[in-house]
């Protein structure tokens, strides 16, 4: 939680933060499975807050170390991500236009998708995860030419990459057990011809 009483709520003040948080964790910060920032590493904060009329503007950039999988070779991979944030959040005394809520109460409906103040602190959780989400990619590869995994045997390529397998046209596959067949047949015919032929000398 971050606190906006030193801010004040003159419209066009400003203030400065920069902080080391513990990266939350169930669910991930990050994509579940995936990709994300393991639970309590740090998540470097700078954040730049703004007192408007209808509350305080929060900019900010969170950087950190993810860590996940390689989809190609499924080794572990640690990437660095840099998420850019902008979240307003209001006055529970005002609505989006500034105005008071207890001269206007106005519609409920226009309270939908506003984040309020709680005793003029905020949680910053909730948009940390949308930007962090944003800012992975869905697809994480250690390289971009990484050559992933032997579809045959499952070998890891970049380790080997002359490594290969003699490709068998599958059309061609009963043909070849047939001939093997054949083959077959025919040194058994010709080993008892040659039985016979030897028979016959001896005679």
């Amino acid at each position: 939680m971050f606190d906006t009483h030193e801010l004040g709520r003159r419209p066009g003040a400003l203030q400065r933060l920069s902080r080391s948080v513990a990266a939350p964790g169930s669910p991930v910060l990050g994509i579940e499975g995936v990709i994300g920032v393991p639970e309590g590493a740090p998540v470097e904060l700078d954040l730049r807050l703004e007192s408007v009329m209808e509350g305080v503007l929060v900019t900010g950039t969170a950087g950190a170390t993810a860590e996940g999988e390689c989809v190609r070779c499924l080794e572990p991979l640690r990437q660095e991500v840099a998420a850019d944030f902008q979240e307003m959040f209001s006055y529970p005394d005002a609505d989006d236009r500034g105005r008071s809520r207890a001269a206007d109460p106005g519609d409920d409906a226009e309270d939908e998708g506003m984040i309020f103040l709680e005793d003029g602190m905020f949680d910053l959780e909730p948009v940390l995860r949308d930007a962090v989400v944003l800012a992975l990619p869905m697809q994480p590869v250690c390289r971009e030419d990484c050559a992933g995994l032997c579809p045959e045997c499952g070998i890891n390529l970049n380790g080997d990459p002359d490594h290969h397998h003699d490709a068998v046209d599958i059309r061609w596959a009963a043909l070849q057990g047939l001939t093997d067949s054949l083959g077959t047949g025919e040194k058994d015919n010709m080993s008892g011809a040659e039985a016979g032929v030897d028979e016959k000398q001896e005679k």
